[in-house]
Order: C-alpha cells, then sequence, then structure tokens
C-alpha cells in the first residue's frame, strides 16, 4: 500500500528560484495542452492521447519562444501531462469535472519520480538544485534514514509556507483487535455527528470562529490596489487565514475518524449527495464547513488500513423518519422537530439517535446480516418514488425507560 508523509519544507534563494521557474513551466505545460485539447475536441472531435501531448511536448522545446522548458527537469512537466491525461480520463467516464486552467496564485505543485531526486543518509537531493532540500521531519516513528520514497511533490501554498511530500509503499499494517460493537453514524450541522449508542460529537464550526477576522482581512485587501506591494502582503494574510480554518479542520476529522474506527468493527454511514446539499444558499457554508466528504474519505482509507469494515446505505432511506422500535414511516418530519413520540408504539425518540439506530440496522441488513436480527426499514429505494413505510422484523425487546438500543 502507498502512503504518504507530507513536511514543512525550507528552501534556500537558489533553491526557491529553481522550484518557482518549474512551478511556472509546469503551469504553462499544463495551461497550452488544455487549450490544444479542448480545441481539437471541440474543432475535430478528436480526443489526445499521452503519446502525442508528449510529442507536443517535445517540439514546444524546440522552438524559440519555449526553449527555456528544457532549463528545468523534465520529470514535473511530463507528470503533469500524465495528470492532465488522468483528469479527463475521469471527466470523460463522469468521475470528475472538466479540467480547468492553472493560475500563479494559487497552489503550485511539482511531481518528482524517482529519476528526478534522492534521498541518501535523510537528505533529499532534487534535480536542477546544488545542495540539500533543508526540511522538518515530525513522525517519529519512521526512521528518516530508511525511507525509500517512490515520488516527491514540492509544493508552495498560498500563504507563503513551502511543504515537500513523500510517496512510500509500504507493508500493509496489521488490523487492530476486534470490539464486537458497530455504531451507526448521523452526520448532521448543529452536531458533527451522533452514533447509534448515544454518542455525540459537536461541530467546532471551525469557518464561523474565524469569520470576522477573515472578513476584516478580505475588505483590507478589497481596499488596496491591484499589483501592489501591499495587496500582496494583505493576500497573504488572508491565505493564512484560510490556512489555520482548513488546518484545525483536517485535525478534528483526523481525530474523529480515528476514534470512531477505534471503536467500532463495523461503520455504518450514509451516502450523502453533499455536492447537491450546498446548492442551498442557506446552509452551503455550513454543510462546507463540516467536512462531510473528505471525513466519509477517511473513514474509507483508515477502516481498510485497520481491518474494519465500512457500510454505506442509501442516501434514501428514511432515516430519520421511521421510528427504530416498530418501523413506523412518518409522513412528513420537519427540520426543525428534534424529538417526535412515534404513533405505533408511543415511543420516544430523538431524531439524531434514532437516525443513527436505523442507519445501523439497515447497514446490518446490507451488509449481510438477516432481516430478522436487526430492525429498520428496506434500504433499497422502489422505484422513483421515496421508499414505501418500513414493516416491523421482530418483536420489540425488553427496554428500559428512555431510547430503546439496538440488541445485537
Amino acid at each position: 500500500m502507498r502512503t504518504a508523509y507530507k513536511c514543512r519544507a525550507y528552501p534556500d534563494s537558489e533553491q526557491a528560484a529553481v522550484f518557482g521557474r518549474t512551478f511556472g513551466c509546469v503551469r504553462l505545460v499544463w495551461n497550452k495542452t488544455l487549450a490544444e485539447r479542448v480545441a481539437a475536441y471541440r474543432e475535430r472531435g478528436e480526443k489526445t492521447s499521452y503519446k502525442q501531448t508528449d510529442a507536443a511536448l517535445t517540439r514546444w522545446k524546440k522552438t524559440q519562444d519555449l526553449a527555456f522548458l528544457s532549463e528545468v527537469s523534465c520529470v514535473p512537466l511530463q507528470q503533469t501531462l500524465r495528470h492532465q491525461h488522468t483528469a479527463f480520463a475521469n471527466y470523460f467516464a463522469r468521475r470528475a469535472r472538466h479540467p480547468r486552467f492553472k493560475n500563479r496564485n494559487g497552489r503550485q505543485a511539482a511531481h518528482y519520480t524517482r529519476s528526478a531526486f534522492r534521498m541518501r543518509n535523510g537528505e533529499l537531493h532534487v534535480a536542477k538544485t546544488s545542495t540539500p532540500l533543508a526540511f522538518v521531519w515530525s513522525f517519529d516513528d519512521v526512521d528518516l534514514t530508511t525511507l525509500h520514497p517512490t515520488m516527491g511533490v514540492i509544493s508552495r501554498e498560498g500563504d507563503g509556507r513551502w511543504y515537500v511530500t513523500f510517496a512510500v509503499d509500504t507493508d500493509a499494517p496489521r488490523p487492530l483487535a476486534e470490539t464486537g460493537h458497530a455504531i451507526g453514524i448521523d452526520l448532521g450541522v448543529k452536531e458533527f455527528a451522533v452514533t447509534s449508542d448515544g454518542e455525540r460529537i459537536a461541530n467546532p464550526r471551525h469557518l464561523e470562529r474565524k469569520a470576522r477576522n477573515l472578513a476584516r482581512y478580505q475588505r483590507r485587501m478589497a481596499r488596496c490596489l491591484r499589483g501592489s506591494a501591499n495587496r500582496r502582503k494583505a493576500k497573504g494574510k488572508v491565505a493564512r487565514a484560510h490556512r489555520k480554518v482548513r488546518n484545525a479542520r483536517a485535525d478534528f476529522l483526523h481525530r474523529t475518524s480515528t476514534h470512531l474506527v477505534r471503536k467500532a468493527d463495523t461503520i455504518v454511514i450514509e451516502d450523502l449527495a453533499v455536492a447537491n446539499m450546498v446548492r442551498n444558499r442557506s446552509l452551503a457554508r455550513a454543510i462546507s464547513d463540516c467536512g462531510w466528504g473528505e471525513f466519509r474519505r477517511q473513514l474509507e482509507y483508515k477502516a481498510e488500513r485497520a481491518g474494519r469494515r465500512l457500510v454505506v446505505i442509501d442516501r434514501w432511506h428514511p432515516s430519520s423518519k421511521t421510528c427504530s422500535a416498530c418501523g413506523h414511516l412518518l409522513a412528513e418530519l420537519s427540520l426543525s422537530t428534534r424529538h417526535w413520540t412515534c404513533p405505533g408504539c408511543r415511543t420516544r425518540h430523538d431524531r439524531e439517535i434514532n437516525a443513527a439506530e436505523n442507519i445501523l440496522a439497515a447497514g446490518l441488513v446490507a451488509a449481510g446480516a438477516s432481516p430478522g436480527d436487526v430492525c429498520g426499514a428496506d434500504v433499497r429505494r422502489q422505484g422513483p418514488s421515496l421508499p414505501h413505510s418500513a414493516v416491523k422484523q421482530k418483536p420489540p425487546a425488553a427496554r428500559a425507560a428512555g431510547i430503546p438500543s439496538l440488541r445485537l
């Protein structure tokens, strides 16, 4: 399996100049190749292959106007062509949106394969540079001197910070010990997650806490003259504010996903259509700040590494409107209703906990459990309409006062 280690880098002035020229050449090759690809497809209906783009890059280097492309390492330029070819393959397969042109204001990166850098005694030597690149190694459990990366990525963020990322092929880690526990997770905005065993994970709302400072920095930048040094400094402050929000969110998501993976053998979540949900202008910022898509990605790869099972149920499953005790389905349930009483069995439900219990029950059925072993509605959508009312799948177990718990 492949593992990546991202470290803070500190290039000197010579190295920064070399990497800066490399970023510019990478950006030019990407944009020029993208423009010719789009033109060929629109005018002649032809799809451009990687071999054709590689031959075009060779021709560009022989011209007088683009001869400077030979001054930087050829490996990042060729990797740019490979990445664009993959991007178009994903676009035509409807797995991603159309590739866009790159600009100099965002994140800049150059990918180096093994032939363009070397690691010796923990020192990184990159092509076209005469001295090793200084970086800070923050992974105490990995010996840097024994590291053999297959790819290195030099990047510069919008706030001016430099990073180096090492891609390493490693053995699969040992699976975690089984806990004999399964949980369903109901994601939300008011509370980031509620599990079927009653655990509530608060939503830290990172962007909302930094909104005032961010707005002030953006107003200062808007008052600066375009192209001036003051605007460049103000833009750096905006980028640093965004970096703090981004890092705080990533840390929270990593801690939460790791906690859940260690806690249960089986984790069940909903297949949320985040791209469609952010079209709601009233909730778009709050939903984006939660990072549900990144949270699911982390759960997927961490569960695979730990030997856990992640089950994703249908997004159309009415988890909030279904009674987890008897399976009764409400016709309507407003978003403002946080507690409700089942008209069938008179059980008092907490909206989030009830949804998490139904998500767990549906996930266990989808994972192959017998319908008689769990309760909950059917997880498959029947035709274009919403799923029909769930039926009672087992006699209600004896329960204490309060919300009934799912017995496995």
